[in-house]
């Protein structure tokens, strides 16, 4: 991993972001010359406070073609997280907001990428490619994209910048890949209710909650999930820019622990000591019933996997929530710079 990006100099779009923060770090210690790339409408700059006087850090407008030949300039390789993005009840309200700016930014940065001859560019896509299916726990690999049906405009944003990635790889010199990440959580993500992922908004409502009171999930609790520290998925992410640059689009989650959302709120109220009751409001977006992730591609073409549990990565996502909520109790948003 080390020699695939050492003494490079890397571009990282939504880098003072949630994902694309820890990713900056992870480049810096790697020996990357890292850039990033953010115009901070969710990013905070206080996420790359321990590695701000190693990285270049460029405010920019990612949505038009100027700023996006600015930012790739005199770049060898592209991480491409910037995007509109938000939880399952941001992503089934915003329909616009979901599409044109993620779609804007996809393909401004591919056609600056072309234009100043980067060398390889990866595409942070999601699993809210996969359409929607009722039929037990779905694995979804690859193959199973196409034929495209999203449930959500932030979805087919995804949808089509792999379909640019693939054009430009083909077309250009331009080596590209696409990561479909898989519920990524960590400390840094946003704490904003209107807008957060489900560990976040659990750890946030479990916090906030009186000693023998309750909590409320969306739904009856019953969706599946599998999730990826934010420090695997980085390790990925390298890994895949390094070893898969072949315009071809790949998983990045892990299935190995797939839990309901009714047994990630009791393991976080374990973790809290309190002693709550779960609540259910039926009538709240649920997103896909029941999925996770195939690894089977991931295992084999990277040589690779996550190695971070639930029982080790959700104690740190709960008291960084404890202490973010502690010195900013109004809003508690460490926001995620729209990487996904």
């Amino acid at each position: 991993m080390t020699d695939g990006v050492a003494d490079r100099t890397v571009l990282v779009t939504g880098g003072a972001g949630f994902i694309g923060s820890f990713l900056t770090e992870k480049l810096v210690s790697l020996g990357a010359q890292v850039r990033v790339a953010d115009n901070f409408s969710r990013g905070d700059v206080s996420n790359l406070s321990g590695i701000r006087e190693s990285i270049e850090l460029l405010p920019v407008d990612l949505t038009t073609q100027k700023g996006c030949v600015e930012a790739t300039e005199g770049v060898d390789d592209v991480f491409h997280l910037a995007a509109s993005v938000g939880g399952v009840h941001y992503i089934k309200q915003e329909n616009v907001g979901g599409l044109t700016p993620s779609v804007l930014m996809n393909q401004c940065m591919l056609e600056a990428a072309r234009i100043n001859d980067i060398d390889r560019f990866l595409f942070a896509s999601s699993a809210c490619i996969y359409r929607q299916e009722h039929d037990g726990l779905n694995r979804f690999s690859e193959d199973q994209g196409i034929p495209a049906d999203p449930h959500s405009t932030y979805g087919w944003a995804k949808v089509l910048g792999e379909v640019a990635c693939r054009a430009y790889h083909a077309d250009t010199d331009l080596r590209t890949s696409s990561v479909r990440i898989f519920n990524c959580y960590g400390p840094r993500e946003s704490l904003d209710p209107d807008s957060s992922h489900v560990i976040p908004s659990l750890c946030r409502k479990v916090i906030e909650a009186p000693d023998g009171g309750s909590i409320e999930l969306f739904g009856d609790g019953s969706q599946q999930r599998g999730f990826i520290f934010v420090t695997d998925l980085v390790d990925g992410m390298i890994e895949v820019l390094t070893e898969k640059s072949d315009g071809e689009p790949i998983n990045l989650g892990n299935s190995t622990e797939v839990v309901s959302i009714r047994e990630l709120a009791n393991r976080i109220i374990e973790i809290s000591d309190k002693d709550l009751s779960l609540a259910y409001d039926r009538s709240k977006p649920t997103g896909t019933d029941k999925y996770a992730c195939d690894m089977t591609e991931m295992e084999s073409e990277l040589e690779w996997e996550p190695s971070v549990p639930l029982d080790a990565g959700l104690p740190e996502v709960y008291r960084w929530a404890e202490r973010e909520l502690e010195t900013t109790p109004e809003t508690a948003v460490s926001a995620d710079g729209g990487s996904p």
